[in-house]
């Protein structure tokens, strides 16, 4: 004999009437497409047990829009009557129902993910603000802690110590550079002396070279400044007269040799003077510490030189 016929064709009268698929009220009851087939026609014997038959009924009876109090009590006769629910029915029943909820989150789990990352950004931001504070406010991590007892002794004491390490390297450094100095400016005069050694103060040019037994020649001394001063050197016996363009005497006599020199004569504002000379092969003229060249050679004793001082601009 079949049970459930009327009840079945009365569920599926309910299904249709809503437009609901078979593989739709499995998707909302949970309970396979077979079961669901098997109530609607009346095979009851074949779902696991008649506490599950009745269960399943309930279900799709909510599913289709069907009141299942009123529907089972108007066919109690079809539905199979059973024991009370054991341990073992209410636990399959309650996994299926939290296997329901699984599928069907809340919405309030639905917001979980979005608060945890909001928490997430708003602790790295606090994080950040904490580690920027600490920078720019924090104490250093060589700035004197104040403590109590024996700790601040050793504390300040180090202070004191890096304190006098700074100073005595400050004036380290002042020493070094003061030291340098001296030794920039001992170079500077050091060079200045050399370049007024190495530089020449004039330069000796022969005009015109004399000819004869007592050749008379022009030198040219181009000079720049305002001192012109001549020396006179003699290693041996020599006639020497000198004087202006003007004939100013600076210096004449017979004998002239190496106890009388050397001899300075100050040309200073002149522009020619007049060397008259009896022995050249004994007599060096310089002038501004600038060795004079014969223009004849100083093998012909007797030489009459007119020098001309050119004053050149610095």
């Amino acid at each position: 004999m079949v049970f459930g016929m009327e009840i079945g064709a009365r569920l599926k009268e309910a299904r249709e009437a809503k437009n609901l698929s078979l593989e739709s009220l499995q998707e909302t009851t949970k309970i396979q497409k077979r079961y669901l087939i098997a109530i609607e026609e009346g095979n009851l014997h074949i779902l696991p047990g008649k506490f599950y038959a009745r269960a399943f009924i309930k279900e799709y009876a909510n599913a289709v829009g069907v009141d299942p109090d009123e529907l089972m009590e108007e066919f109690k006769e079809e539905v199979p009557k059973t024991e009370e629910p054991t341990e073992e029915h209410y636990s399959r029943m309650q996994r299926s129902r939290k296997n329901n909820n699984t599928d069907k989150p809340s919405s309030n789990f639905s917001l979980f993910p979005t608060v945890i990352v909001v928490l997430l950004i708003v602790g790295i931001i606090l994080v950040a603000v904490f580690f920027i504070s600490q920078s720019m406010f924090g104490k250093g991590e060589n700035e004197p802690i104040n403590q109590d007892g024996d700790e601040d002794v050793i504390i300040n004491d180090d202070t004191s110590q890096t304190q006098d390490s700074e100073t005595a390297s400050d004036e380290n450094e002042e020493n070094k550079d003061s030291a340098a100095n001296e030794k920039s400016e001992d170079a500077s005069i050091d060079d200045e002396a050399s370049q007024e050694e190495t530089e020449p103060k004039g330069e000796f040019s022969t005009v015109e070279k004399g000819t004869g037994n007592t050749p008379e020649s022009i030198v040219a001394y181009n000079y720049a400044g305002e001192e012109v001063t001549a020396t006179l050197e003699a290693e041996g016996d020599t006639w020497l007269g000198v004087k202006s363009e003007s004939d100013e005497i600076f210096f004449e006599e017979a004998m002239f040799n190496e106890e009388k020199s050397p001899l300075e004569i100050d040309l200073t504002g002149q522009e020619r003077v007049f060397f008259k000379i009896g022995n050249a092969s004994v007599l060096t003229i310089t002038v501004n510490g600038v060795e004079m060249e014969y223009p004849v050679d100083s093998s012909t004793v007797r030489q009459n030189i007119w020098i001309e001082l050119n004053q050149e601009a610095e």
